[in-house]
């Protein structure tokens, strides 16, 4: 690639700020640097196939997304098959990917970030050939991302508002995990399956992931006393479970934490389902595999 040509893409019901002030500084700084560009909103269902005729036509080299994770997923798969760079300016609830990347929140930085045009190859993953580029979980927080979904307000807050009143009807679920040759059963709260390290706002649900290993991170929250709960998943937040082999004694940990390309979860009792935050309809079965190096991110 040569000549910079940019799109921005801005998600307009994103986080919880106004847009207009990051489109007035993205032409601003763009314009200063002499970079040609374009400002677009996202598409609310997904569908980007003239955005793809534009890219391929007229020499895009670079896409920008202007919103959270959920709008990183779905832009992503939608032209993750184009030689294209991504950049995000992240503007949603929680920005996931953009922190487990090391990326400012604040657009001036992120900006700079995007200009600098430093980019390496990142993976993302399929759970029943559905596309995820950072999070997705069966059980307890899945059910808080489709109690969130229905609130007219967003933000933090209201996540964590949504957690606390489901920590109080949470229960286990059954699940049966099947790796290569190797198969066991848990009763557990969640199952995480992270190719980003966090849920968002830096909370650390998989310490050890990283973004271009061609592994999976699987943390299963097992079932325990509901009381130990909390302080099983901040000892893990805070880095304190080492990744594990697993073993017979796996029964009598409160958290197991493993890394794997590919996995199925028998999901028993139907626990529901998120992709990247967003609830998603449930199944039996999760069919899960890797995508190394799905597409080229533009990092610090």
């Amino acid at each position: 690639m040569s000549e910079r040509k940019i799109i921005y893409l801005i998600n307009p019901i994103s986080g919880t700020s106004k847009k207009q002030g990051i489109k007035k500084l993205i032409e601003r700084e763009t314009t200063a640097q002499g970079i040609a560009f374009e400002i677009y909103s996202t598409n609310a269902n997904g569908d980007y196939d003239l955005l793809k005729d534009k890219i391929l036509k007229e020499g895009i080299t670079d896409v920008v997304m202007i919103g959270g994770d959920g709008t990183v997923n779905q832009v992503t798969n939608a032209l993750r098959d184009l030689t294209v760079r991504f950049g995000i300016i992240p503007f949603g609830s929680g920005n996931g990917l953009a922190l487990a990347a090391g990326l400012p929140t604040k657009p001036q930085h992120a900006l700079s970030i995007i200009f600098a045009c430093k980019s390496r190859k990142i993976d993302a993953f399929l759970i029943n050939n559905q596309y995820s580029c950072m999070l997705s979980g069966i059980g307890f927080d899945a059910q808080v991302a489709h109690d969130f979904a229905t609130k007219e307000t967003r933000g933090l807050m209201m996540y964590t508002q949504q957690s606390i009143f489901n920590y109080f009807k949470a229960h286990p679920y059954q699940f049966e995990i099947i790796l290569d040759n190797f198969s066991f059963y848990s009763d557990a709260f969640f199952i995480s399956i992270a190719n980003s390290n966090q849920f968002g706002n830096h909370v650390t649900i998989a310490p050890q992931a990283s973004l271009s290993d061609g592994l999976l991170d699987i943390v299963i929250v097992q079932k325990m006393n509901k009381a130990k709960l909390p302080f099983a998943i901040l000892k893990h937040i805070r880095g304190n479970n080492k990744l594990q082999q697993l073993v017979e004694d796996m029964t009598h940990k409160n958290i197991l934490y493993f890394q794997t390309p590919s996995l199925t979860i028998k999901n028993l009792k139907l626990a529901p389902l998120h992709i990247d935050g967003e609830p998603r309809e449930t199944a039996e079965e999760f069919t899960i595999e890797i995508l190394k190096d799905c597409f080229d991110l533009i990092q610090a």
